[in-house]
């Protein structure tokens, strides 16, 4: 475990930043109202009802950012009968420890837990529990007053827990972690599971719509994990989603330009990923992706790279169905396993449907079957990799950690965007499918040919609510983590 210096958070607060103690629904909507950079909003124990969105758009600071969470974590309900929770539009707010819920009697009407929208930069997310939204968060691109279309840049989802009590009955898309545009995104160490849209397509997490360098790391996704899929259609993570529109997409935002690639130098390593009906990563027009020592278990599909846009690499990974090329995409392929069966896996993992990899069989296959790569130095619980690296998230010549359970991680907490999320791919790779494994180019996954990839949605690609709504219920959430910046392993 290497920590990182605190000088930072020595830096002194602005004269007038407060912290302010929450224990009614009125209380809380007074100290967001005047909420000012450096402040610390602390929610005692309790239950808190909205039924009408909370504007945040004060201005935090790098040295003194806004501050929202929980006095004891998960412990502090926030419940939102409305069509979005916090709209978040203004720098640097954090939201810690929270349990938020949605509560409308019609799923349509709980669209966004957090709406995270225009110039609200460095907006983080860790250590909450949010349930029951179509996307728990959505954010995107929105023209100032001047016309300038401005992004929110350098957004941390970290430690979370993710999901759904039931599969969403809605018209609009269903997405846990709905990015789009935005550059420099960290999503990790979080709990994605149960999520699902009746009858259609539903995304664990993607980032898309012009973004850059983007990073998923360490994350569990389960798309079924305490229900079983009902006859709809889940995917676990991707770079450039079910496609954006053209006047949507960054930097041109166009009508007549467009929107390709949609995610470029994006990574996705060391993650978890199970029980997807389709595919566990879907890459969309989406350049340069980095595809490193993941585990993907009993999904439909394993690597989809698909249109001329999509290239990088896929190495180190280990999964159930196949890395393929799909529609002039060039992604290279190395040192995959691939085809592992249920049995495989229930020989090897106490529990892999799960997501619960403590071993429990023979693994000697997977050790050292591939050189450490420099942009995925860690695994799934951050620990070093040798020189020989083991296949997939876990590196098991170190034996087990305590990732085989639960999801996230405890305590701790880490900083802005982590080094290494750009760079070029590593040389040396092949072409086409792995040495030794069959690719069934006709086969696998649900997703349909033509258009845009799955699922092109009006509403998606329009983000219609992203200005401030007059009318609604006018106030300023914010978190800020706690005070110690440091990379930890997972618990």
């Amino acid at each position: 475990m290497r920590t990182v210096s605190l000088a930072l958070l020595l830096l002194p607060l602005t004269g007038s930043a407060a912290v302010k103690s929450v224990t009614t629904v009125a209380e809380f909507q007074t100290a967001l109202s005047s909420a000012k950079a450096g402040d610390e909003i602390v929610l005692e124990d309790g239950t808190y009802t909205f039924n009408a969105n909370v504007n945040c758009a004060a201005e935090g600071t790098q040295a003194a950012p806004i501050i929202v969470r929980a006095k004891n974590r998960y412990a502090a309900l926030i419940r939102f009968n409305a069509l979005e929770g916090f709209k978040v539009s203004g720098r640097y707010w954090t939201f810690d420890g929270l349990t938020v819920e949605g509560i409308c009697s019609s799923d349509q009407n709980c669209e966004h837990a957090f709406h995270v929208t225009g110039h609200a930069e460095n907006f983080v997310l860790r250590n909450s529990r949010v349930r029951d939204f179509n996307a728990q968060l959505k954010v995107n691109a929105a023209q100032n007053g001047s016309g300038v279309w401005e992004m929110p840049h350098r957004g941390l989802i970290e430690n979370n827990e993710l999901y759904d009590t039931h599969v969403r009955a809605t018209g609009t898309p269903v997405t846990k972690l709905n990015i789009d545009t935005g550059d420099d995104w960290v999503v990790r160490d979080n709990e994605l599971h149960d999520f699902g849209k009746q009858g259609s397509i539903s995304y664990g997490a993607f980032m898309k719509s012009g973004g850059k360098r983007g990073l998923f790391e360490r994350n569990r996704v389960l798309c079924a994990k305490d229900r079983p899929t009902e006859g709809d259609t889940r995917i676990g993570l991707s770079f450039g989603g079910g496609g954006t529109g053209n006047a949507y997409c960054a930097p041109a935002f166009d009508p007549n330009v467009p929107c390709s690639p949609e995610h470029t130098d994006g990574i996705i390593r060391n993650n978890i990923v199970a029980n997807c009906s389709d595919a566990a990563v879907y890459l969309n027009k989406a350049a340069n992706t980095r595809v490193l020592f993941n585990t993907f278990m009993n999904n439909g599909l394993g690597v989809d790279f698909r249109y001329a846009a999509s290239t990088g690499q896929a190495t180190g990974n280990v999964m159930s169905s196949v890395v393929r090329n799909r529609d002039s995409s060039t992604g290279t392929f190395s040192a995959n396993r691939t085809g592992v069966t249920s049995t495989e896996w229930s020989a090897w993992y106490v529990a892999p449907d799960k997501g619960d990899l403590t071993l429990k069989g023979d693994v000697s296959a997977l050790i050292g079957a591939a050189p450490r790569n420099t942009l995925a130095p860690e695994d799934f619980c951050a620990r070093p990799r040798p020189a020989s690296a083991t296949l997939g998230a876990l590196e098991h010549s170190l034996g087990n950690c305590a990732a085989g359970t639960g999801g996230g991680t405890d305590g701790g907490t880490g900083g802005g965007t982590d080094a290494g999320t750009g760079g070029g791919t590593d040389a040396g790779t092949g072409t086409g499918a792995d040495a030794g494994t069959s690719l069934d180019a006709g086969t696998g996954g649900i997703i349909p040919d033509g258009g845009s990839g799955p699922e092109k949605d009006p509403r998606d690609d329009d983000d219609g609510g992203c200005s401030a709504s007059p009318g609604l219920l006018p106030a300023l959430l914010a978190l800020l983590a706690p005070l110690a910046l440091r990379r930890r392993a997972r618990r």
